[in-house]
């Protein structure tokens, strides 16, 4: 399948999959299950969750590890990461696509995205952006490379690959109907639980405007 742009095709493709060997292991579910703890402190009376760019699913376990028995989405381009995501989530609860072409109308209580929108045609952001928007009735949970201007970064020897930004204070900026809650940074050298030097930042959806 062909698609739109250069990032999508990058992913659903060989690297796409060759990615998932990289990022499979006991230490980086702690990690996440770690900085899932932290990040959603503030969250409450929540029932569903979506990922956008799930991959095998790594976050989604650390979360249903931490809310049992509730429900996970997840949204992945590459089929070879889709298999493997199964095995965490039931099949019915995967949509198969791009982000781009991703358009159900569902609700959920946290939509999340990781690692990603750095990773997206720049041109797309918008209507990325008007996703995750419009997927979430309470909470969004960014967590990216911030960067305050807009950069482009090679990315395993590949250009055009990988984008740095502002990406949650352009969302505050069209939406301001969400508020932040609470944010932070985990650092690549964190002795115990690190990330990949990821900025994440919890939106919450101002209730009194519909």
């Amino acid at each position: 399948m062909h698609y739109k742009t250069e990032q999508e095709n990058f992913w659903a493709g060989r690297f796409g999959t060759e990615y998932i060997q990289r990022n499979n292991s006991d230490k980086l579910l702690a990690s996440n299950l770690a900085f899932f703890a932290k990040a959603l402190k503030a969250v409450n009376n929540i029932e569903s969750c979506i990922e956008f760019g799930a991959n095998i699913g790594m976050n989604l376990k650390a979360l249903k590890l931490l809310y049992p028995n509730k429900e996970f989405y997840g949204i992945e381009i590459n089929t070879d990461a889709v298999d493997e995501l199964s095995k965490t989530i039931p099949r019915s609860n995967i949509y198969c696509k791009s982000i781009l072409d991703f358009d159900d109308k569902n609700k959920y209580d946290i939509v999340l995205i990781k690692g990603v929108l750095i990773h997206i045609n720049p041109n797309e952001l918008p209507t990325v952006y008007s996703k995750l928007v419009n997927a979430t009735n309470r909470y969004l949970l960014v967590a990216e490379y911030y960067n305050p201007d807009p950069v482009s970064i090679t990315y395993q020897g590949n250009s055009d690959r990988l984008f740095k930004r502002d990406f949650v204070g352009e969302i505050m900026d069209k939406y301001p109907d969400f508020k932040l809650i609470d944010y932070g940074f985990v650092y690549h050298l964190d002795s115990n639980f690190p990330q990949d030097d990821v900025t994440w930042f919890l939106l919450e959806k101002n209730k009194l405007i519909t």
